[in-house]
């Protein structure tokens, strides 16, 4: 299986160029409309996907991907749901990286070996697992390792030296940076203090660093890049998703333009 995530982030290297990471949240309004605007995306200028896996108790979610997890959920978006929109996207796209991001505990009702195995084979490159400790990550690692999936870690403002060694020990992929403390969407980054702490992370690891959790704008999205090999743009679309596909589009292609 090739890696998507590495040739994406060493094309970007060799481009001089910053990725563009963007988050939807699958099945949100509905699986027609949000199959159609994950298609969309990399035309738009996104780099990576993020694909959310709604859930009924998304504790690190601020209120607008919540609501999108609802609207999702209402729409009788499953876990299957989320595997056939990425196997439908690979019928076009052979290289966009696409992540799922969610919780663990629907994967394990799913059966974690199995969904590894289907996701895999539908198209994923690697998932980010917010409720899933490092202490417990060996069930998922053990099985998703093998079918070529990335475990993508979150590295906040309060992890000291001692708990990212012990997250990147099975990272791979890239190293999420969760600009902010607290739940998605709802505050913006410092970006003194952003580069401060970025300097520091990239010195501990050789994977690249995206961030997200903070990046509302294409200027905020400007600025955080100039920190970071890629940034993360979630909440903010996922309001524009709410307007329409257009809106979502064209708020995309503006971020590209501020990144260059």
């Amino acid at each position: 299986m090739s890696d998507r995530i590495e040739k994406k982030f060493l094309e970007l290297a060799k481009a001089k160029r910053k990725g563009l990471i963007t988050f939807i949240m699958g099945g949100d309004p509905n699986a027609k409309k949000s199959q159609a605007i994950l298609n969309k995306l990399p035309s738009a200028g996104a780099d990576i996907i993020e694909i959310g896996m709604p859930f009924s108790d998304p504790m690190a979610d601020g209120p607008v991907i919540q609501a999108a997890g609802l609207r999702a959920l209402k729409a009788r978006t499953t876990l299957k749901v989320i595997l056939t929109m990425v196997k439908d996207f690979r019928v076009k796209d052979k290289t966009t990286p696409l992540i799922l991001m969610g919780y663990f505990n629907p994967i394990y009702h799913y059966g974690t070996g199995k969904f590894c195995k289907d996701a895999a084979k539908a198209g994923a490159d690697g998932m980010i697992l917010v409720d899933l400790p490092p202490e417990e990550e060996e069930e998922f690692t053990t099985v998703a390792t093998p079918q070529g999936l990335h475990l993508i870690r979150l590295i906040t403002p309060t992890t000291d030296d001692a708990r990212l060694a012990l997250l990147t020990r099975r990272a791979s992929g890239f190293l999420y940076y969760v600009s902010v403390a607290g739940i998605t969407g709802t505050k913006s980054a410092d970006a003194k203090q952003l580069g401060k702490r970025l300097a520091h992370l990239k010195s501990k690891t050789s994977l690249p660093v995206a961030v997200g959790f903070g990046i509302k704008t294409p200027a905020q999205a400007k600025d955080a890049a100039k920190f970071s090999d890629a940034v993360v743009v979630g909440s903010a679309l996922v309001e524009k998703i709410e307007r329409g596909q257009q809106a979502a589009i064209a708020f995309v292609k503006s971020l590209r333009k501020a990144l260059g």
